[in-house]
């Protein structure tokens, strides 16, 4: 037996695989695999990484396990290591690998979960580095609701070009640019050579650094945690402090739905609106709450961004990557703003045991005013992100309106349909759109992409055009962190379900204003009705079997964060006090 008396293991999962004669079996593998008596009868961790060799985003995982498990360890807990898939976008992008994008969030949380279940591990800590990889992890704590806490792995740090910090997005934009003939191959090669020059997610504020800023600001992961870039040792300090904060949540029983509230997640939309992030946040906060029993959808989301100031200065709609956030303090000054405009839940308990605001009020550090303006001076009074809603979106819809102006935010033109980002990227690479167009794809939705894409590779090539102010674009997919331009995503209901989107044609004059939160065409509800009553179904879709097709099957709406089981409203078995 465990001499350690700060946890009572009768109360803990792992019980049933380490406690008793009966379990005499269960140790002999144990004891296989170099584990002592002592560390049997310790609380069990899992350490669940999404570490592969498939992206830079995922790739220093591995190492960063190994120094969590030093603090689990310097804890009183014996760690257990395992792996998850990912997917990652910046490869997946633009062609049909994008598909298992937004799928693979969810088969993140269903692995980790099933893990967690099938071997009694008593916490988690999780450590994740691609777009979906954050919020999928997030989501198997709050549902298995044990002791945890989430790490980033770090982002990459940004490629110089030319005296300048470039990054994957401006390889997209450079694809736009060679394909009008403004950018020579030979320039493009040097590029791709130098923009991606470490281990680490993408470098700005696209969807991985969004979602790594909301784990600190909804209290599921150390205060400045996320900060350090990928590549800097530094971040061994906060792996190891990790550990051992999880073993202090087993004393102490704070689980996940201890932290993760209404009010918590209402402090994480706060810190996607300032800092500009990915329209991916309002896709994946509902999703978190969703684990969590809590209503909070897009429109809840929207609500908290249009009262929130924008005044992080982060690319893709601003000047900086995360690496300058973090030097000039990261996340924890950006939440001190915050509290000073009085909107930040300060009661909000995190992983280190303290409220957030006791936690704040031992940061030391203001805004730089450069990377970080004054919330008194912001850059803008409203936040980055913007929910729109109207006739053509009765579901909602959102978009990214950081570093447009007010005049930029207002837009009405025809509707040019397309009903797939293929036809929509060889339109754009053709030339064969016109200024003031509203360009619209769809039936890339949740269950009639399958998977919602993104669209990074169709507006960056429009911006490579010079074209990324003079167009609109819609769709029910969704749009990377990194697009940029009066792009409107999760247009819901998708055309798969028969959302005004599937009933468009080209030539109807569609009208977008972030200002007014509008998404409407100009047909009445007369004549909408007569064309959904001769709507004769969505597009059939060419996967009939495996993952893609079962996602079709199960997913709900982007509204409520394209979810694919009823949550923890519906749950009848609580896996900890099993």
């Amino acid at each position: 037996m465990s001499t350690n008396q700060r946890f009572d293991k009768s109360k803990l999962p792992s019980r049933h695989v380490t406690e008793g004669p009966a379990r005499a079996p269960h140790r002999s593998y144990f004891y296989a695999m170099g584990i002592t008596e002592e560390e049997i009868h310790q609380p069990w961790v899992g350490v669940a990484t999404c570490w592969n060799e498939a992206a830079p985003c995922n790739i220093s995982l591995a190492r960063q396990a190994q120094i969590v498990k030093h603090g689990v360890k310097k804890g009183g807990g014996t760690p257990r290591e395992f792996t998850t898939i990912t997917v990652t976008d910046g490869i997946a992008m633009g062609h049909e690998g994008m598909r298992s994008s937004l799928a693979s969030r969810d088969a993140i949380a269903d692995t980790v979960e099933l893990t967690m279940r099938g071997h009694c591990y008593d916490a988690l800590v999780g450590l994740a580095g691609c777009d979906k990889s954050l919020p999928g992890m997030m989501m198997a704590m709050v549902r298995l609701n044990v002791p945890s806490v989430f790490i980033y792995g770090g982002s990459i740090l940004p490629g110089r070009y030319k005296g300048q910090d470039i990054t994957v997005q401006d390889m997209f934009e450079a694809v736009g640019k060679n394909q009008a003939g403004t950018l020579s191959n030979a320039e493009l090669e040097i590029m791709e050579r130098v923009a991606c020059p470490s281990s680490g997610a993408c470098g700005a504020q696209y969807t991985a650094n969004t979602m790594a800023c909301v784990s600190e600001a909804i209290g599921l992961a150390l205060l400045n945690s996320s900060g350090a870039p990928a590549p800097y040792e530094s971040r061994d300090q906060y792996g190891e402090a990790s550990g051992v904060a999880v073993m202090n949540l087993i004393e102490k029983n704070i689980r996940a739905r201890d932290i993760v509230t209404r009010k918590s997640l209402e402090n994480a939309a706060r810190v996607v609106a300032c800092t500009g992030g990915s329209t991916n946040g309002a896709l994946h906060l509902p999703a978190i709450a969703h684990e969590a029993g809590i209503d909070f959808d897009l429109f809840d989301v929207a609500d908290i961004m249009r009262d929130t100031p924008y005044f992080v200065d982060l690319r893709p709609g601003g000047k900086y990557v995360a690496k300058d956030l973090y030097e000039v303090g990261g996340v924890p000054i950006v939440m001190k703003e915050l509290m000073k405009a009085g909107l930040m839940h300060e009661d909000c308990i995190t992983v280190s045991g303290k409220t957030i605001g006791e936690s704040l009020d031992e940061i030391v550090g203001e805004a730089d005013g450069r990377v970080i303006y004054p919330v008194s001076t912001p850059i803008t009074q409203t936040g980055g992100v913007v929910g729109l809603k109207g006739n053509l979106a009765p579901d909602g819809a959102i978009v990214k309106v950081a570093g447009m102006s007010e005049a930029e935010q207002v837009f009405s033109g025809p509707a040019r349909v397309f009903e797939c980002e293929e036809d929509a990227f060889e339109a754009v690479k053709n030339r064969e759109y016109s200024e003031g167009d509203v360009i619209v794809i769809r039936n890339e939705g949740p269950a009639g992409g399958p998977g919602m894409r993104e669209m990074l590779s169709t507006t960056a090539a429009l911006s490579g055009q010079g074209m990324g102010k003079k167009v609109a674009l819609i769709t029910d997919g969704r749009f990377s962190g990194a697009t940029r331009g009066f792009c409107v995503g999760h247009v819901g209901p998708e055309a798969a379900h028969g959302g005004p989107i599937a009933l468009l044609k080209t030539g109807d004059v569609i009208t977008l204003n972030a200002l007014t939160g509008e998404l409407s065409v100009a047909l009445t509800d007369a004549e909408l009705a007569a064309r959904k009553a001769a709507w004769t179904g969505p597009r059939e879709t060419q996967y009939a079997t495996g993952a893609l097709y079962k996602y079709a099957k199960l997913v709900g709406g982007a509204r409520w964060g394209a979810v694919t089981h009823p949550g923890a409203k519906a749950e009848k078995h609580v896996y900890m006090d099993q």
